[in-house]
């Protein structure tokens, strides 16, 4: 993995102010104060460190996906505290997973370690890894602890030189206006001519309505972790240093607003 530790500190101390509001129709007869919180990995992980009765509204009724992606697809305004409403009942069954503690958390993302693995390395080094290695990897997330945690994810983001990159990119590109909660194909960084892929490759073969030609109006923004990176960008170096800490590289498109 190239050594640009000054990139991966800058993504994993990212913070997005977040207010979370308890549903003004479900108060109880107690009223719940607004909880801030100032975070960048999970949401249901801020639930830490919240009252036992609010930790029952947020922690059990919130998606997995990390903070960022949302923040990206559905805070566009970028108004800051970013405000969350919590409800205490009809949870979206149909859309998102119950989170009813830490464990079931820490279950998803080391499922999504080892599906990067499986993609990246064929699950070689997830497999070379002792129970100890894995929970290194969440408690350094759980824990907000990068060096911690990059101990053991470094091994995660290595590949042979001559290989020139990973098997396949871990990758999810997320879409405001759709069905589909992402797309995720295989994908090699490099052409079967050994020139290195970018990240406009990758999208003019999955999301081409992303890609603005010449003379058009640009419809769409294309955003990890709150930045639009060139597409002329390789997207080997995007998976080394912009990957959320599960390993994945989480794309999103948004459509570009209209006056």
């Amino acid at each position: 993995m190239a050594d640009d530790k000054d990139v991966l500190r800058d993504v994993w101390f990212g913070r997005i102010p977040t207010c979370f509001t308890l549903n003004q129709d479900e108060v109880t007869e107690r009223e719940a104060e607004p909880y801030y919180w100032n975070n960048a990995s999970f949401l249901a992980l801020g639930a830490t460190a919240i009252s036992e009765d609010e930790l029952m509204a947020i922690q059990q009724d919130i998606p997995h996906y990390p903070i960022g992606v949302l923040f990206d697809l559905h805070a566009s305004n970028n108004v800051l505290p970013w405000s969350i409403t919590v409800h205490f009942k009809n949870f979206p069954d149909h859309d998102l997973l119950h989170c009813p503690s830490n464990s079931v958390i820490e279950a998803h993302f080391m499922s999504s370690i080892k599906e990067a693995d499986a993609l990246k390395h064929k699950s070689q080094v997830v497999n070379d890894m002792q129970k100890k290695d894995h929970k290194q990897l969440w408690m350094g997330l759980q824990n907000d602890k990068f060096d911690q945690f990059w101990a053991m994810n470094r091994k995660l983001m290595e590949y042979p030189t001559e290989d020139g990159g990973f098997r396949y990119i871990p990758f999810r590109i997320y879409q405001t206006m759709s069905d589909r909660p992402f797309i995720q194909k295989l994908f090699r960084p490099v052409s079967p001519e050994g020139s290195a892929h970018s990240l406009g490759d990758l999208l003019k073969e999955m999301y081409p309505d992303a890609i603005t030609n010449d003379g058009e109006q640009k419809r769409y923004q294309v955003v990890i972790h709150g930045i639009e990176p060139l597409l002329e960008t390789p997207l080997q170096w995007l998976s080394e240093h912009l990957s959320h800490p599960d390993n994945f590289l989480h794309i999103c498109v948004i459509p570009v607003p209209t006056d």
